[in-house]
């Protein structure tokens, strides 16, 4: 079961997400939970293999918001990275920073 306390142990800033969330620990844990199966992840990485990236920088931008908004600082690196390198229009290998995302978002799942 996710909680404040094992969010932190994965490497989340928890105070930095619940002041964010008026300190309503429900609150928070609520929307991380609703971030586990945001559509924009699997959006993202088809549109990166298709080389769609107005489309890919889209999902990466809406992702980028919503876990940086939790906190959630190990899912968020690799987001950051993919949604920096698109906005730039970078036609680069964004595979290595996807698996990376991948891992991520199973470490977290894995809470759950």
């Amino acid at each position: 079961m996710i909680t404040v306390e094992t969010l932190k142990e994965y490497g989340a800033d928890t105070e930095d997400a619940l002041a964010r969330c008026m300190n309503n620990a429900d609150f928070y844990l609520m929307l991380v939970g609703k971030s586990l199966d945001d559509a924009n992840y699997e959006k993202l990485k088809e549109m990166i293999a298709a080389k769609n990236f107005d489309e890919a920088f889209s999902a990466a931008h809406a992702l980028k918001g919503v876990v940086t908004n939790l906190s959630l600082t190990p899912l968020a690196t690799p987001i950051i990275e993919i949604t920096e390198g698109l906005r730039a229009g970078k036609d680069m290998d964004y595979e290595p920073l996807l698996q990376t995302m991948d891992k991520e978002l199973a470490r977290l799942k894995a809470l759950a």
